[in-house]
């Protein structure tokens, strides 16, 4: 389901590099890790006021599809009505008949039995117009026809669209952070040991957990249960994939070596190994590991 606030506005997110200067000086030899960049994405802007002629006729036509709000049969919402799975513009009632929400979706039905689980007390009726050509703009277009409709006629904004509510929208999942890259890659020769890298890295940070994989999909079972405990702590930790040979290359053996532990994941907390998977899921268990990341 989608929904726009009036005011709101998107930016694009901003790219994110850690220890950007990885090469050493020729005196002073200094170490730096790699953290994956993140894509910068840019969303244009939503206007209500169409630039060119022939643009603006095609919109018409397609608003002019969906009947206006006042038009549109008020259905309650229940199992035996049956909404259209088509994508479309929506607005959703209360008891009283109070407009709650308007929203758009590519799928009707969907949208509104979601509602309907979430906030069943605010999601009695609904009316429903479905866009028969649904980009991205004809969907807009349909939602600013019906809401301005309704602003027209009320003088306000309905409760669900107003800034900052996030009743009807689910707010977006935090992004995780990246996963460090120990050397800029394979093909560059380095001119300080990786021994040193790990040591360094291990003793700067308070968590840091080799895994296989990276800490948004880990691809072993014990990596997965890891990642899932040190989130549920709320702990703030380094994840290195030990499979990356593109960026971490010759890690696992040399970790291997350094650590004296034969196997993957492994989790060093304030410079000193903890352990791998069993070890960590036993202290999570018998609350240790709560208390180990508070001190």
């Amino acid at each position: 389901m989608a929904a726009f606030n009036l005011s709101s506005s998107l930016h694009s997110p901003s790219s994110l590099r850690r220890f950007p200067n990885f090469y050493p000086s020729r005196n002073t030899p200094t170490l730096s890790f790699y953290s994956l960049p993140k894509p910068s994405i840019q969303f244009p802007s939503t206007s209500l006021v169409q630039n060119t002629a022939p643009i603006s006729r095609r919109l018409n036509v397609v608003v002019s599809a969906v009947k206006n709000l006042s038009e549109t049969e008020l259905l309650p919402v229940s199992s035996e009505n049956e909404i259209p799975s088509d994508s479309g513009v929506y607005a959703i009632y209360n008891d009283s008949d109070d407009l709650q929400f308007i929203g758009i979706t590519r799928n009707l039905a969907a949208s509104v039995l979601t509602h309907k689980k979430s906030v069943p007390e605010l999601c009695l009726s609904v009316k429903v117009g479905v866009v028969e050509e649904p980009d991205k703009t004809a969907l807009t277009e349909a939602w600013k026809s019906w809401m301005q409709e309704h602003i027209a006629a009320s003088g306000k904004v309905p409760p669900g669209n107003e800034p900052g509510n996030t009743t009807w929208v689910k707010k977006a999942a935090p992004r995780k952070k990246p996963d460090l890259r120990l050397t800029p890659g394979s093909h560059v020769q380095l001119t300080v040991p990786l021994e040193d890298l790990i040591d360094r890295l291990v003793k700067e940070n308070k968590v840091v957990a080799f895994i296989k994989g990276s800490r948004s999909a880990p691809l072993c079972g014990f990596s997965q249960r890891v990642v899932g405990i040190l989130e549920s702590q709320g702990v703030e930790y380094e994840s290195v994939d030990v499979l990356d040979e593109e960026y971490n290359y010759g890690l696992r053996e040399t970790l291997k070596k350094y650590s004296n532990w034969p196997t993957f994941p492994q989790v060093f907390v304030n410079g000193d190994l903890l352990g791998g998977c069993d070890i960590l899921t036993s202290m999570h268990e018998n609350g240790e590991l709560a208390g180990l990341f508070k001190q």
